[in-house]
Order: structure tokens, then C-alpha cells, then sequence
């Protein structure tokens, strides 16, 4: 595992150990965040502990085309269960994913040196929020990074008090981003949750081909 200095440069991903850790220290800057997200890094750390530098291999994704919508989210968009907005409360968005109760999960590996960050990333206009509505209440949301440049959309993290909400607005999403030509959505790390929405894993390599990969303008 590498020891990160103030200038901003990470190892090749392939370095990574057999968890996906490849490194630790650094800082939060907007600019070494982003460098991370355009090479396969992502942070992800609880409070306490120094701030750790993953690339996981598998890696999950998600090609928009892939996309599965159930029978029964089919009904819901029918029936236009909730209404969904883009990047209206970011800061609302992030706060209730770093508070939300998650099953088998101590605490949160948002912490608040992250939502500092990724506020600033928002105001950047790089990281994007979606928030899904009942009547006058956010009920459900995600967040993560636009890779303008890349085509390539890096969630991060989502929450719902109803059922369905945060699926909703995945799909809204993921539909939103394939008619504007994102050709990939960085899932991370496996769930049965993404994976029943489409998402795949495949290997580190292949990942990098893709994230790498020259697009057409």
C-alpha cells in the first residue's frame, strides 16, 4: 500500500492489494479527487482512520443500454409515482446518504471532511445530486461525479424513505444520462441491488480500458 505526499499522484490501480486498497494520506482537494475518480480511484474511509484510496477489482458497471426496469418500476413510471429533479439540494441529497441507516453497517464512510469535498465538487460542477419527490418531500436521492470529459458518470451514494424512491430515480437517471450520451455508469462495488438494475462487474483491466477508451466528440 502506498503512502500518499502532497502532489498529486496516485499508482497504477494494479497495484492495488486483493481488497482494492491501493493507497492512503493525501488530502480531499477538488483536483486530487477528480485526477483519482479519472484513473479508477475512488476514496473511501470511517472517520478515524486515515483517508484510504481504492480500485477494486471486479469493478461494477452499468452500460446505460443495459439497463433492466422491472415490471413493477414500469407501473410506478406509468403511473408517475414521484417527481424527480436534478441537483436542486445537493447538500440535502449527501447529508442523508452519510445519516441513512444501512443494514450491516456501523457509522458512515461519509464523513464530514467527504461532504465538505463534495460540496465543493457540486459547486464545481462536477459532482451532480438527484432528488426524487412525493408531493412537496424529498423522499429519495443519489449522488456522484460527471466525467464531462470521459462520458462516464461515477455514483456514489443513494437513500430512500419510500420504497422504490432511490430506484426511481436511478432509472430516471441512467435513462436521462444515455439520451446525453454517457456511455458508462462506475457502480463501484457489487449488490444485488445494482445488479438487478443491469449493473455487471468485470475486471479492473477491462474497466480502465473502458474509462480510458478515446470517445468521439
Amino acid at each position: 500500500m502506498y503512502k500518499l505526499t502532497s502532489d498529486i499522484i496516485f499508482p497504477h490501480p494494479k497495484f492495488a492489494d486483493e481488497k482494492g486498497l491501493l493507497a492512503f494520506g493525501g488530502d480531499l482537494s477538488l483536483e486530487r479527487i477528480k485526477v483519482a475518480y479519472e484513473n479508477g480511484i475512488f476514496p473511501w474511509y470511517e472517520e478515524g482512520q486515515p483517508i484510504l484510496w481504492w480500485s477494486p477489482d471486479p469493478r461494477m458497471i452499468l452500460f446505460p443500454n443495459k439497463l433492466n426496469v422491472s415490471k413493477s418500476m414500469k407501473k410506478l413510471f406509468n403511473e408517475k409515482a414521484f417527481r424527480v429533479t436534478y441537483n436542486e439540494n445537493f447538500e440535502y441529497v449527501i447529508n442523508k446518504c452519510a445519516n441513512i441507516n444501512r443494514e450491516k453497517q456501523d457509522g458512515t464512510w461519509i464523513t464530514d471532511a467527504m461532504i465538505t469535498s463534495y460540496i465543493g465538487l457540486h459547486k464545481a460542477g462536477i459532482a451532480k445530486s438527484i432528488e426524487v419527490w412525493q408531493d412537496d418531500k424529498i423522499v429519495g436521492g443519489l449522488y456522484g461525479l460527471l466525467l464531462k470529459d470521459k462520458n462516464v458518470f461515477c455514483g456514489e451514494s443513494m437513500f430512500t424513505e419510500v420504497d422504490n424512491a432511490s430506484k426511481y430515480g436511478f432509472i430516471t437517471l441512467v435513462k436521462n444520462m444515455e439520451k446525453n450520451g454517457i456511455r458508462l455508469i462506475d457502480c463501484q462495488v457489487y449488490t444485488k441491488h445494482l445488479e438487478s438494475l443491469g449493473a455487471e462487474e468485470v475486471s479492473r483491466h477491462n474497466f480502465l480500458t473502458l474509462l480510458h477508451a478515446e470517445i468521439e466528440n
